[in-house]
């Protein structure tokens, strides 16, 4: 049986079994920012639709720049497909005013999920400077959008210390107030091990935190891509994913290693009372179709004809 890590646990790759219940899934999505980024993220939808996630989200570009493009997106994917779809809203260069109205165009598009976060500066800035007129934080942003009473509403969270955090525990208080502030639900950022998720989720519990904690997921379509994306945002690599992928590439086995690898991932957290998992698909679907697949995630439902 293939073995991924190279430590001295080596537990080898598992399948779901009969006495493992399947995960609820949601998937994360990229707005298109032309034609043939239009037709990508329609195919994708085509391809994860059939699982019947419980919804998915569009998210923003760095520093806002694709909000037209995310709520344009956000509007088709709900009238279209007919899945729950969860729209990013952020607090970049937008006065409270302009914020606003973009979460009321939501719900008037029957748009009633948001996913609210701080959100990253424009390129070239370092670091985030709010708008004189604007939310100076995700949790104002998350107390004004539940003051509305419109909308479910999910946020980030951090298993790894975030790159603008003091400490972990700075990251686990931040959470909490983003959570008493009125969200419902954490998403947290991709990770490779299995017991980061549990360390930062007893931390959770401890704080008091008792809403729901998903973990985001991140299957490897391109390893030096990801291992670039983990470094920025502050995500522990693990020597033997390193070792393990500097092999595969050499051998031509990157797809198999990456399949494994995350399928392992997810089915250690399902054996840790995890229910639900987040995937980050960056509008490429088949690999995290597979891994559904392997967690016993199978296509339900038929995806709705375009209006």
């Amino acid at each position: 049986m293939l073995r991924v890590r190279q430590e001295a646990k080596h537990r080898p790759l598992r399948r779901m079994t009969a006495q493992m219940t399947a995960p609820q899934i949601s998937f994360e999505f990229f707005p298109p920012k032309n034609l043939e980024a239009s037709f990508r993220l329609w195919d994708t939808v085509q391809v994860l639709a059939p699982l019947a996630p419980r919804f998915v989200s569009v998210t923003y570009g760095a520093g806002g720049t694709t909000r037209e493009l995310t709520r344009d997106a956000v509007a088709t994917l709900h009238k279209s497909s007919g899945l729950n779809v969860a729209a990013h809203l952020t607090c970049v260069q937008a006065s409270r005013e302009e914020t606003l109205a973009i979460a009321d165009s939501f719900a008037q598009a029957g748009v009633t999920d948001i996913v609210a976060l701080r959100g990253d500066p424009p390129q070239g800035e370092g670091r985030f400077t709010p708008h004189p007129g604007g939310f100076a934080n995700s949790v104002e942003l998350i107390q004004a959008l539940a003051e509305t009473g419109k909308f479910a509403i999910r946020v980030g969270a951090y298993p790894d210390i975030h790159p603008e955090a003091s400490n972990a525990q700075a990251d686990i208080d931040w959470l909490k107030a983003k959570l008493d502030a009125g969200a419902d639900e954490a998403l947290t950022q991709f990770f490779f091990e299995a017991e980061t998720f549990f360390r930062f989720r007893d931390a959770c519990a401890k704080a008091g935190i008792d809403k729901q904690i998903t973990p985001g997921i991140l299957p490897i379509e391109n390893w030096k891509g990801a291992r670039n994306f983990a470094r920025r945002c502050g995500t522990h690599i693990p020597a033997w994913v390193e070792d393990a992928f500097d092999k595969a590439t050499r051998d031509g086995r990157e797809d198999l290693l990456a399949t494994a690898i995350c399928t392992e991932l997810c089915s250690e957290l399902i054996e840790g009372d995890v229910d639900k998992l987040h995937f980050y698909t960056l509008n490429r679907p088949e690999l995290t179709r597979d891994v559904c697949h392997a967690l016993g995630v199978t296509p339900k439902v038929a995806l709705q004809n375009v209006a």
